[in-house]
């Protein structure tokens, strides 16, 4: 599938968990001439992270001027639920809802906020392993673990935009009766986070993140190698559930532990794919973003520079 191609500079932030990552792009080859990156630490409170995000996007105005380029857009991909027109409306991470998020930053250039998992879609849609594809099922996984299905090169906003979310719900076990019983989200297994906190739980102190744990699992330590495998399988499980529900061409997998490779890989594809019930979807392609680390900022500004030069000056400045 061949998308349209699109020129000019813009600013990409892609603000996650754990940290802030930041680049400005040049396009249409999506290269990324600057980065910045910074930790979140978003329980110090949400004016504590909105100010390390204005200080980010001033460092990355300080990198424009050095390298000579203007950048003429903004675009924030945040890991919450935001609407199609970009308003916040959710507090799961950041504390944003009710912060003036655009205003804070300067006045210079349009600002537009996507979900991060809807940002990372749209540059594996254009410049990843999405490319040749009609639709494909992008999952990101990290500190959270996200979704978005991908059709004609257009991440799916869904009615009101609030797509995504498919690991913050609990899921359902059997209780000791015999009748099932709610039980923690995906999220509490899978993401980074919960990796450690399961292994520090079973060997406290071992490791400080989800790539540590990882390490420990690839090394033969076998309580982590455990912890590892389980949360790949619950992930796979859940992969194979959407495979079955809306019936993709292709699985794309970013984020900094999806794209990491070895035990949790292997054994999130191959949940995924005993869990997927017909047997001509079972072999779909399941591939790594190639976008890699860069795909939340590159698409935050990819998707920041097609609206600024689709929108009306007008609007750009109301």
């Amino acid at each position: 599938m061949s998308l349209p191609l699109i020129e000019g500079c813009a600013m990409g932030i892609d603000v996650g968990g754990t940290k802030i990552a930041a680049g400005l792009v040049s396009f249409p080859d999506a290269k990324v001439l600057a980065r910045i990156q910074r930790p979140t630490l978003p329980g110090r409170g949400g004016d504590a992270s909105l100010g390390d995000l204005v200080e980010v996007y001033a460092a990355l105005e300080l990198e424009a001027v050095r390298l000579g380029v203007r950048p003429s857009a903004c675009g924030l991909g945040l890991p919450e639920l935001v609407t199609s027109d970009g308003r916040i409306v959710s507090n799961a991470i950041l504390g944003w809802q009710r912060s003036p998020v655009r205003s804070a930053l300067s006045s210079n250039r349009p600002c537009f906020i996507e979900a991060d998992v809807r940002a990372g879609a749209l540059a594996e849609a254009y410049f990843g392993a999405g490319r040749a594809l009609s639709s494909f099922l992008y999952i990101t996984v990290g500190t959270g673990i996200s979704c978005c299905l991908v059709i004609d090169g257009v991440p799916y906003t869904g009615t009101l935009g609030l797509t995504g979310t498919m690991a913050s719900n609990p899921m359902f076990c059997d209780g000791d009766d015999g009748r099932p019983r709610r039980g923690l989200p995906l999220e509490n297994y899978s993401a980074g986070p919960a990796l450690v906190t399961r292994l520090n739980h079973l060997s406290p102190g071992a490791a400080d993140s989800g790539h540590e744990v990882l390490a420990l699992a690839a090394s033969g330590h076998a309580t982590a190698a455990h912890v590892v495998v389980s949360a790949a399988e619950l992930l796979g499980c859940s992969i194979g559930h959407l495979v079955n529900t809306l019936d993709p061409a292709a699985v794309v997998v970013g984020g900094g532990l999806g794209i990491a490779g070895g035990l949790y890989w292997d054994a999130m594809v191959k949940a995924a794919r005993e869990q997927i019930w017909s047997e001509f979807h079972r072999s779909l392609p399941i591939h790594t973003a190639q976008t890699g680390v860069d795909a939340g900022l590159i698409g935050a500004a990819l998707r920041a520079l097609r609206l600024s030069q689709s929108t009306p000056p007008d609007a750009l400045r109301s």
